[in-house]
């Protein structure tokens, strides 16, 4: 039974806390769909590929929603427990504050620990995997058989290709072809076309059989017949494959331990700044959710939000400058969590402030010195 308040606490906010995430949770999925969606379908991936691009995208993403689904979790669990004074009646009975923030310290500390997790080792594994699959789908993509009835874009738009049909040995009918060349438009027709991809698969090569080539500026009305042709081949190139080694999000943690360039330093203290924030909002969530009587259960949700966009700001604040350099990597990030801290502490104190400010007692005059 002495435990009996610990558990209460413990879960009303583990059942708020999740609550939140999993709402949080699926806003993103939501929104990671339709841009992954939106990317597959102007680069032609894979469907196999589009759903792991999907779930490995939210996975890095999980490090800044967790933190604050954890915070308007407990700030809503804490609301419910002022607003139907159970804690003022927990606090009247003589239960110290040490006794409340023993269940929010111990969330605080597993929440960090799975949000060091995320950031130090999934978050760049995944970015990695997703750079990876990323870059493949788009190679495979664009070395896909060209389908009649439909526009195929290559060489990152440079190159626009249509075939109203298609013949069973893969020859394609009626061709259209529109290659920007630095300004210059240039459209080529052909009765018939075939395709194949260059041996070191860097090109896709289009043969291209009886048509006629023409060249003009956009917005120009003067478009000239180049030649007609019997038979034309096009290379187009395509991009290279992403290094997904020069990617910072995707660097190893281990890499960036002892980096010299700034812009690691300040990759390796982004990282480590996640879990310490996860820790630092639990604890900050009991104050923060501190109501006067006769206030609502979630009147404090809105000042949470506040200090999650003023939190997570001075990190991206914090980082930006490492990274130009005017802030020294041995600072690191660790001032935004004293910032936040401080205002969160005077927001807490600022009532009972106001209150002594409102009831203080007049001098009287009679005993003021003549």
């Amino acid at each position: 039974m002495g435990r009996l308040l610990e558990r209460y606490i413990l879960r009303e906010m583990i059942a708020s806390a999740l609550a939140v995430t999993l709402v949080l949770m699926l806003i993103l999925l939501t929104n990671e769909g339709a841009r992954v969606l939106s990317r597959a379908a102007d680069n032609q991936y894979p469907h196999d590929v589009v759903f792991a691009l999907i779930g490995l995208g939210a996975l890095q993403h999980l490090p800044i929603f967790v933190p604050i689904g954890l915070l308007l979790g407990m700030v809503m669990a804490f609301g419910r427990l002022y607003h139907d004074s159970e804690m003022t009646a927990a606090l009247a009975c003589g239960v110290g504050m040490a006794r409340i923030y023993a269940p929010v310290i111990a969330v605080g500390l597993v929440v960090a620990a799975v949000l060091a997790w995320l950031s130090l080792a999934v978050g760049p594994a995944s970015m990695a995997r997703v750079l990876a699959l990323r870059s493949a789908a788009a190679h495979a993509g664009q070395f896909a058989p060209l389908a009649p009835g439909r526009f195929r874009s290559f060489g990152r738009g440079r190159t626009v290709v249509y075939a109203q049909d298609a013949l069973p040995d893969g020859t394609l009918a009626n061709v259209f072809i529109e290659r920007d060349r630095d300004g210059r438009v240039e459209v080529t027709l052909a009765r018939r076309a075939r395709h194949a991809v260059s041996p070191d698969g860097q090109s896709f090569t289009i043969t291209l059989y009886d048509g006629e080539r023409y060249e003009g500026v956009p917005g120009s009305p003067q478009y000239r017949i180049i030649k007609s042709f019997a038979t034309l081949t096009i290379p187009v190139q395509m991009p290279p494959l992403h290094d997904v080694a020069a990617d910072l999000d995707a660097a190893p943690t281990r890499e960036l331990i002892g980096a010299s360039t700034r812009e690691r330093q300040a990759q390796l203290q982004w990282r480590i700044a996640l879990p310490v924030m996860g820790l630092v909002l639990a604890v900050l969530a009991v104050p923060l959710s501190h109501l006067r009587p006769r206030r609502g259960r979630l009147s404090r949700v809105w000042l949470a939000v506040l200090l999650f966009i003023l939190y997570f700001n001075l990190l991206q604040v914090g980082r930006t400058a490492i990274e130009h350099g005017t802030l020294p990597a041995a600072v690191g990030l660790w001032w935004t969590h004293v910032v936040v801290v401080v205002t969160v502490l005077l927001i807490s104190r600022m009532p009972t402030w106001l209150a002594q400010w409102r009831n203080r007692t007049p001098a009287d005059p009679a005993l003021s010195p003549a």
